[in-house]
């Protein structure tokens, strides 16, 4: 089996329900060698991933990458900050964003770009209950309509 390079590594499902998603960004990251092979194994939880800026850097914080077994004393910490390589540009338009209006940056996903791993950081602002059995009902009806125009085009 080869080695995965293209494609995405992990996902933060409960981001896009938890949040209104207002603007994504694609970021690289900094890792260390056994970090990479963990993560070429699959071996990454974003659950409850996300990033914070301070001194003028991004970092990302709580994304699981979990010790390489082969590592040895050359392993990594599973939860350490990692940063994110942004331009000065971008990391000041979302701590304007994150200051300003009190929102929040998420990890949305993990992914292979060109042989590197790329963290695509949402800036978010969080939803309500309302907003989350709004969310729902929408499904709902939308699978209904699904359903009727599926029966309607087989009978």
């Amino acid at each position: 089996m080869g080695t995965k390079t293209s494609g995405a590594i992990a996902t933060n499902r409960n981001a896009r329900r938890d949040f209104h998603i207002l603007e994504a960004v694609e970021a690289g990251i900094a890792l260390r060698g056994t970090e990479v092979k963990s993560i070429r194994a699959g071996r990454v939880n974003m659950a409850n991933a996300f990033a914070r800026i301070e001194r003028g850097e991004a970092f990302l914080y709580q994304c699981h990458i979990s010790p390489y077994e082969a590592g040895g004393v050359f392993n990594h910490e599973a939860e350490r900050p990692r940063k994110l390589l942004m331009h000065r540009a971008q990391i000041d338009g979302l701590r304007a964003q994150v200051e300003a209006k009190g929102r929040t940056l998420v990890a949305l996903e993990m992914h292979w770009k060109e042989g590197r791993v790329k963290v695509v950081v949402g800036l978010a602002s969080g939803k309500t209950h309302e907003d989350r059995r709004e969310d729902i009902k929408r499904a709902a009806a939308n699978r209904e309509i699904d359903r009727a125009i599926k029966n309607r085009l087989r009978g």
